[in-house]
């Protein structure tokens, strides 16, 4: 074991961010991304090159590119959430599969080419099906892409690859062990994987959004840098734990937290953090460059990186294609795919470890990584120019069926009552498996912890199995009935009701009776060990209908306060975007927008944008570049970009939040809290009591818009001759530090 030594590990971290700086400065003045530059940091300071002392120990830089790929991912989490995964979802996992099916088949078919054995191949295969999501990320980031429309489905390519590459190993590993694929042992891996993302989700998402909202006062920013980094940390060593990588934990945890309205506050503190420590990763795969590996395989390296490069393309277009996406959007997420990263290190390491992988494979790969990388940022920059190529050469023919296909795939309609019953259907098994991992959990915690701890207080007593089944039926009771419970509400009914003239209930019956055996497996595998199988088969159905028939009124209201706040803090930003959790007077909202660059008044001046004449709305502030303005007045531009505080009602809301987001842009607002909608008893003595509003200059000196004035139980509307009086109640939007001298 190589000794530690704190001088050599900060004289190692000085020495090659030196060297980046230079190096990316470079890259950066010939117009190329910094991770170029970073890529060339690292072949300059390993010990290929002997022009300039080498690091002192590699293990140093090791350490540092694994927090390099934490926070990598984690970042990349906090971009990309997991209802932003669940909508692109289901297409994301049918093009990774033809990814990985095909990158496999070419893997193995050019390792046989190439003179290995079978087991060599289908690890080859295996090592160039994945795509590396961290250099991506870095290079869509150098790119100023990151906003566009096509990444958000790379994202979602790239999280499903990460999640295919737990099932890849195991699989690779049975096939090198056993000569052959264990069926059970990769149902279980798969099995396990959605439980533990299943679970951390549910509890993070309970728990974080609660805590922040709580105890967001007292959260300064460099206590959010120390929360939000402790609890990526603590995610990556609980997925380590749970036999996954660390990178899978610390995006798992960015996730959690892309759903909070703290999520872009977190973003922007960590960002150096991810810039220096990402960096950093770039540099160490730089260093496993070896130029007497490259010349002697140069042939070999330059067919695998062909294969990569050309392979990613294809197979990452036409999946998009197959998934309805245009032409244009199908290019551009193949052309970001044409490399592969730090998967393929992992698989070639697990090969090694097992002894069927050929040696020189190892380092062929690297270089292969190293080819692919550098060529990303030129693959990425070169799909416009290439869909334009394509554009002018296919037949027209083609381009219709092409677009047609797209339209239709993206559009497709179904009757309105089929959507709905896919609404309620899909919201019932999404309870299910929510609840059927939470249920799992408790279960797996409380025989483990809990269950020999009351064994040991009752040593020997007849009652130990007894308050053992009493304790786990009870915690996980509420559970099983939040599991039971309908999903489809009663406006729905309804609905079905005036569209068809009567409701078919087999759906829901059929629901309710597979939810209810899985009730009862459930409470079997509770009670597994405590009685035998027909006993606890009798308990099971006992407590079942206990749940429907007693305590259903109990349970009713504790689940629904639980579910109540979980989607709360599941559609925090989303209700925050929308103003639906600042219900005002009457049904007016205070709500946030990010102007996209296709908003049609970009660049316009506020008076001459015609917003609430045409809309409906009055924007009361725009936050730009971390500076808050107030109420501004009407020569002040709107700018891409800008966080628009707006209010209006519900359907001027939600009407004008596509017009104002019209671009490739994703992100969304964080909640600015120095601007709130408010309302207070004028006091007597106020400096604006006996003026009209007109005069009072609102605007002016308390950066202060008036939107209604309570008077005697009735709201006046804000003309301009309106006379303020002693007790009226001022609804009114501004900073509530600079409206304390009209308080009562």
């Amino acid at each position: 074991m190589e000794h530690f030594d704190i001088n050599l590990l900060i004289s190692d971290l000085a020495f090659i961010l030196v060297l980046a700086a230079i190096s990316s400065l470079v890259f950066k003045l010939l117009k190329q991304p910094a991770v170029l530059g970073y890529i060339v940091a690292g072949f300059l300071a390993s010990p290929h090159f002997s022009l300039l002392p080498d690091v002192a120990s590699h293990n140093n830089i090791e350490f540092w590119a694994q927090i390099g790929i934490i926070v990598l991912l984690f970042s990349l989490g906090l971009e990309f959430s997991f209802k932003k995964l669940l909508k692109v979802g289901g297409s994301a996992v049918v093009t990774a599969l033809i990814i990985v099916a095909g990158m496999m088949a070419s893997g193995f078919l050019v390792g046989k080419m190439l003179g290995f054995n079978a087991i060599n191949s289908i690890f080859l295969g295996g090592m160039i099906s994945m795509s590396s999501t961290t250099i991506i990320i870095k290079a869509l980031s150098d790119l100023n892409l990151s906003q566009h429309r096509f990444v958000p489905g790379v994202f979602a390519v790239l999280v499903v690859e990460d999640l295919f590459a737990v099932v890849l190993m195991v699989m690779l590993s049975s096939i090198a062990v056993h000569q052959s694929v264990s069926g059970e042992e990769m149902l279980q891996t798969v099995l396990m994987l959605v439980l533990f993302l299943v679970v951390w989700f549910t509890v993070g998402v309970f728990l974080i959004p609660t805590i922040f909202r709580r105890w967001r006062k007292y959260i300064t920013d460099e206590l959010m840098l120390i929360i939000a980094m402790g609890l990526c940390f603590l995610m990556a060593v609980f997925a380590l734990k749970a036999g996954y990588s660390l990178a899978l934990g610390a995006f798992v945890m960015g996730s959690i937290l892309a759903g909070t309205t703290e999520a872009e506050r977190i973003e922007h503190i960590v960002t150096p953090v991810k810039n220096l420590f990402g960096a950093v990763f770039f540099i160490s795969v730089g260093m496993l460059v070896d130029p007497v590996v490259m010349s002697e395989n140069a042939l070999t390296i330059t067919i695998l990186a062909l294969v990569v490069i050309v392979g990613m393309i294809l197979f990452g277009t036409f999946g998009m294609l197959v998934m309805g996406q245009p032409l244009r959007i199908a290019i551009q997420s193949g052309f970001c795919l044409t490399q592969i990263g730090e998967f393929s290190f992992i698989i070639a390491t697990t090969g090694m470890a097992l002894g069927v992988l050929d040696a020189k494979l190892y380092p062929i790969i690297v270089a292969v990584s190293v080819v692919t990388t550098f060529f990303t940022p030129f693959f990425i920059k070169g799909a416009i120019p290439c869909y334009n190529w394509l554009e002018r050469i296919l037949p027209k023919q083609w381009n219709v069926l092409l677009f047609g296909y797209s339209n239709k795939a993206a559009t497709s309609e179904q009757s309105e009552n089929r959507k709905l019953w896919r609404t309620v259907i899909r919201r019932k098994v999404v309870s299910t498996v929510i609840y059927s991992a939470v249920i799992l959990m408790i279960i797996y915690v409380f025989k483990a912890f809990l269950q020999p701890r009351i064994f040991l207080w009752m040593p020997g007593s007849q009652y130990d199995r007894f308050a053992s089944a009493i304790a786990v039926v009870v915690i996980i009771m509420p559970f099983i009935y939040g599991m039971l419970r309908p999903r489809i509400k009663r406006t729905e009914k309804d609905t079905l009701v005036e569209q068809s003239g009567k409701i078919s209930y087999v759906p829901i019956v059929v629901m309710y009776v597979v939810n209810f055996l899985l009730g009862n497996v459930f409470f079997l595998i509770a009670l597994y060990g405590l009685y035998a199988v027909h006993t606890s088969l009798i308990i099971a159905w006992c407590v079942s209908i206990a749940i429907g028939l007693v305590f259903s009124p109990l349970l009713h209201k504790q689940v629904v306060r639980l579910e109540k706040q979980f989607l709360s803090n599941v559609n925090q930003r989303e209700n925050i975007r929308t103003g639906k959790e600042r219900v005002l007077v009457s049904d007016l909202h205070l709500a946030q927008m990010r102007v996209g660059y296709g908003c049609p008044f970009v660049g316009e001046k506020l008076k001459n944008a015609h917003i609430r004449s045409s809309y409906g709305i009055q924007v009361v502030s725009i936050f730009r570049n971390s500076v808050e303005y107030v109420v501004p007045d009407g020569e002040m531009r709107i700018y891409p970009g800008d966080l628009l505080g707006v209010i209006g009602t519900d359907e001027q809301i939600l009407r004008v939040l596509p017009i104002v987001e019209a671009s490739d842009l994703t992100a969304t607002p964080q909640d600015v809290s120095n601007v709130k909608f408010m309302h207070f008893t004028l006091k007597a003595d106020a400096p604006i009591v006996g003026k009209s509003l007109g005069n009072a200059r609102l605007r002016e000196d308390y950066s202060a818009l008036l939107v209604s004035v309570e008077r005697k139980g009735r709201h006046l509307s804000p003309a301009l001759n309106l006379v303020f009086q002693p007790a009226d109640i001022l609804w009114i939007v501004g900073n509530e530090a600079s409206l304390t001298g009209l308080h009562e």
